[in-house]
């Protein structure tokens, strides 16, 4: 994926809207009873916003009390031995219109988990945030055989 910021150092907002749409899950953080609690939601984007479906439960009871949210991808790239991460933090809202829920599902957002998710939440971006680093070579010795960097080296 080809962007305009620097290998190493913070993303442009360009940048960090091409690795969300490349993105298909995210974890989504939420504050519950003044606890940080975090899910794992499948995803789209739908004009920078980001779409997701959910049941009845405490993704929805953020939705409708209007708690902050956020959420974040992240990856590597064992080719460009690079870390990458983006982060958005913004309001979520429950999307009640059938024509945005229908325009969601265009964009093929089914939901992973089995069970009736029949709530799509639009989380709204306030804050835009992402960074690229090239990681440490690992110590082949030392790293453990499941480390992703190992890969690069071998």
């Amino acid at each position: 994926m080809e962007t305009r910021t620097p290998s190493t150092g913070n993303l442009d907002d360009d940048a960090c809207w091409e690795m969300l749409a490349a993105g298909i899950v995210g974890r989504l953080a939420l504050v519950i009873d003044g606890h940080p609690e975090i899910f794992p939601v499948n995803y789209v984007l739908e004009r920078r916003n980001i779409i997701f479906r959910t049941a009845a439960g405490k993704k929805l009871w953020g939705a409708e009390t209007a708690e902050p949210a956020a959420l974040e991808i992240d990856g590597y790239d064992p080719r460009q031995e690079e870390a990458w991460s983006v982060v958005v933090k913004g309001d979520m809202k429950v999307v009640s219109s059938q024509e945005e829920k229908d325009a969601a599902d265009a964009l093929h957002l089914e939901p992973w988990q089995p069970g009736v998710k029949e709530h799509y939440i639009r989380l709204t971006p306030q804050v835009l945030t992402g960074r690229r680093f090239k990681v440490n070579n690992p110590d082949l010795w030392n790293t453990r055989p499941t480390d992703a960097r190992r890969s690069s080296f071998e």
